[in-house]
């Protein structure tokens, strides 16, 4: 009751503020040929990285060949560019249900308003779309949907609320709300809550239908949220969580994420920054089922033992491996960043990775990548741009082995079992290459693939079994868009998205 009080009391804390905007239109466009593939049943990718874990692995259905673009269509009807540089290219995760249905957050208005479109994976045909009234406190959120295997769609609303509609493959029932502090609270401070209150991290959910989010709110602590299929909230405020006054709120666009056995949930909680100084950020350990705090720990740099800074426009979530231990990337250090490494109970910090930043890591099975003779089961592929020679690379890294930092040799982080380095120049002329632009790469295990965006315009496939970019599908002329997920649908199309379009390539 406590909580509910404060948000209630938002009325006299916060400048009022009127939600608006309006809805746009966006067509479909299909790709070259006539083939369509039918909706085959399989594995769902229903959160961002697929699973409450994001561990960005597909299923028992091996990705298609990248032979045309079968559809594409609109994720951005208002992008904001400037020169080659797509300022408003922070995008969620489309959505694909094991029946290929395609969820997708659609931003339709300068200032944020978003929408949900639903079409049909095949064709790109439009099902059926929501509006919303949704809008950021900031710009450099990203929008993202959670669903359930049940067939509910999950999606932010303004004040805090979530909405959802249940049957989203056939025809889907009404929008409903839930407002996890209260429908009261909301009706009597609704200018104020639109303004100041405001959920700001994917939505994860579990097996169960069971829903995570963190919200923001620009006049107290922001905190993380539960809320069961039943519609029945709990909450915890990020100052509660980690026992620091000055942590606001669960971190921008950071997805909560889920232990293996669903039992625990993790959460990053950080401060606001201020006056050129870093404020302290927490990854913290809770009980899934009640939100009750397990165990905590501050996240630092590792060659510095300073607070990691998490930046106001990273879209890097927290992975779960299947040993429990807990990954998540931040800033700091050389080459911008640090994939922090923790064991499951957050009692112990573990090797870093030697990149980390706006990134999530990919799990790979070990016996997928070539030459392999470690002994982890399984390994990390993820993004490894190099700011100090331009020789971006992507990597697949071994979090129980090590090596010296590339640029800093002091420090001790995890070891290169194999890299790539982009295949494309930005300039003939000069040293610099194309960076990889992913938050998260999609891995299909079938094929031992790994399928990354490029900003040289090109989506390819990396095959971890020989280290080699084995195909690449020519999306734009090459366009720097800011980092965005790819994922696999049920029948082995790839999703990618470049230059505010989500692109659908497959044979």
């Amino acid at each position: 009751m406590k909580n509910m009080y404060k948000l209630g009391m938002l009325a006299a804390a916060v400048v009022l503020a009127a939600c608006g905007g309006s809805s746009g239109g966006g067509d479909v466009q299909l790709g070259g040929g006539t083939v369509v593939n039918p909706p085959a049943p399989g594995p769902a990718w229903l959160n961002h990285g697929r699973d409450a874990q994001h561990t960005a692995q597909g299923g028992n259905v091996p990705a298609q060949s990248l032979s045309r673009l079968v559809w594409r269509a609109d994720v951005d009807l208002q992008p904001e560019r400037r020169d080659n540089f797509l300022a408003s290219g922070h995008y969620g995760s489309p959505l694909i249900t094991g029946r290929n249905t395609v969820l997708m957050p659609v931003k339709v208005a300068a200032e944020g308003k978003f929408r949900i479109e639903a079409r049909d994976g095949a064709t790109g045909a439009l099902k059926w779309q929501s509006d919303t009234d949704y809008v950021p406190l900031a710009k450099t959120y990203s929008y993202n949907i959670g669903a359930t295997p049940a067939g509910r769609v999950y999606f932010p609303g303004s004040g805090g609320k979530l909405y959802y509609r249940d049957g989203v493959d056939d025809t889907p029932g009404a929008v409903q709300t839930i407002v996890f502090y209260g429908a009261d609270v909301y009706a009597a401070n609704k200018a104020a809550l639109d303004a100041s209150l405001v959920i700001n991290t994917p939505i994860t959910t579990d097996k169960d239908g069971n829903v995570y989010f963190g919200y923001a709110s620009s006049s107290e602590s922001g905190g993380l949220v539960r809320i069961d299929s039943a519609g029945r909230a709990i909450w915890i405020t990020a100052a509660a969580a980690t026992g620091d006054a000055q942590v606001t709120k669960v971190a921008n666009s950071a997805a909560p994420a889920l232990s293996p056995d669903g039992k625990t949930v993790y959460a990053v909680m950080s401060s606001f920054v201020s006056n050129g100084s870093r404020g302290a950020a927490y990854m913290v350990a809770l009980d899934s089922t009640t939100l009750t705090v397990r165990n905590k720990i501050q996240l630092r740099d590792p060659a510095t033992g300073a607070n990691a800074v998490i930046g106001a426009s990273s879209t890097a979530t927290p992975m779960v491996a299947p040993d429990g231990d807990v990954y998540f990337g931040v800033l700091g250090g050389v080459s911008i960043g640090w994939l922090l490494h923790y064991n499951a109970d957050l009692t112990q910090s573990k090797i870093p990775g030697g990149f980390g930043w706006d990134m999530t890591p990919s799990l790979v099975p070990a016996s997928a990548v070539g030459g392999y003779t470690g002994s982890s089961s399984y390994l990390l592929a993820v993004k490894y741009n190099s700011y100090e020679d331009g020789q971006h690379r992507m990597a697949v890294l071994d979090p129980n082995a090590t090596q010296p930092h590339r640029f800093d040799p002091a420090v001790t982080v995890m070891k290169e079992v194999i890299t790539v380095l982009s295949p494309t120049k930005e300039d003939p002329s000069g040293p610099t290459l194309h960076e990889w632009c992913i938050n998260t790469g999609a891995f299909d295990p079938n094929t031992k693939s790994l399928f990354i965006n490029n900003s040289d315009g090109y989506l390819y496939r990396w095959d971890l079994s020989s280290n080699k970019l084995s195909e690449r599908f020519n999306l734009n002329t090459g366009y720097y868009q800011s980092y965005t997920p790819t994922a696999l649908g049920p029948d082995g199309k790839v999703y990618a998205i470049n230059n505010a379009v989500l692109m659908v390539v497959g044979k």
